[in-house]
């Protein structure tokens, strides 16, 4: 005989926590460890989900908060031993396919963009301007590589040889990390580390996700028509929308448009 009370048969609960923006990149709205840190933590501990469902649409951005993020959601998943899968939007590309590692498999809509496991430094040098204009840049330092990169002085081949060493570092933790999270799954004769990006389809030819779907459906295919999906984000202070912080987000605004367009969004 079956004694169970049909009301108390709960239908299980799925977490979704969503992803969206650039990664580190200023203004309130921007994807950091600490802004997410709330959000992450409720998503695990709150009611006890089924599992956790990263929603992701980030062109990349900071490579320490990307890992960051990516390294709460492991520690987590871990400890609550929850699973976790990831539902790429328009783009999971660097820092954004960073944090899809961190699920136990991946997802995406067939026109997906994702990729660029790679890392990379810009900006700009002004001193042919200065020196135009009879502007003259004075700069004193203790330690000889205080000023390295200076845009404001002519470029010094041991200061790009310092940078390149560091990026290059950089890319090896990312490297590992995807391997350490993709591990057979990636296809091994490919070359997949040098910052190119696919469609979802080849995408998962590669190894790098698991296959086409969207949140909801696959969802409910895995855990039950009557799943239920609970979400969390990061909230915005009221007072974020006036004065100088107004300003900053636009400004961080235009920034983070600028990494969508590298990938045609």
């Amino acid at each position: 005989m079956d004694l169970r009370l049909p009301f108390l048969n709960k239908p299980p609960t799925v977490a979704v926590i969503r992803l969206a923006g650039a990664i580190g990149v200023g203004g309130r709205a921007a994807l950091t460890d600490e802004a997410l840190r709330p959000a992450i933590e409720k998503a695990f501990r709150r009611g006890k989900p089924a599992a956790v469902a990263l929603e992701i649409n980030s062109p990349g951005g900071s490579p320490v908060q990307s890992a960051l993020i990516a390294a709460r959601i492991r520690r987590l998943a871990e400890e609550k031993d929850i699973p976790v899968h990831a539902f790429v939007e328009d783009v999971a590309a660097s820092g954004g396919y960073w944090l899809a590692c961190a699920a136990d498999d991946i997802w995406a809509d067939e026109n997906s963009v994702l990729g660029s496991i790679g890392v990379i430094s810009a900006g700009f040098g002004a001193h042919v301007f200065l020196a135009r204009q009879g502007i003259e840049r004075r700069v004193h330092t203790a330690g000889k590589s205080k000023s390295m990169l200076d845009p404001f002085r002519p470029e010094n081949e041991e200061d790009v040889a310092r940078l390149k060493v560091i990026l290059g570092d950089i890319h090896d933790n990312f490297i590992a990390h995807v391997k350490t999270r993709r591990a057979s799954r990636l296809d091994a004769k490919a070359d997949l580390f040098n910052g190119d990006i696919w469609l979802a389809r080849r995408a998962c030819t590669l190894g790098l996700i698991d296959g086409i779907g969207h949140l909801t459906p696959k969802l409910k295919e895995r855990y039950g028509e009557k799943v239920r999906i609970r979400r969390y984000g990061p909230r915005r202070p009221w007072f974020a929308r006036f004065g100088a912080q107004l300003a900053q987000d636009a400004l961080a605004g235009i920034e983070e448009r600028a990494a969508y367009a590298q990938f045609g969004l």
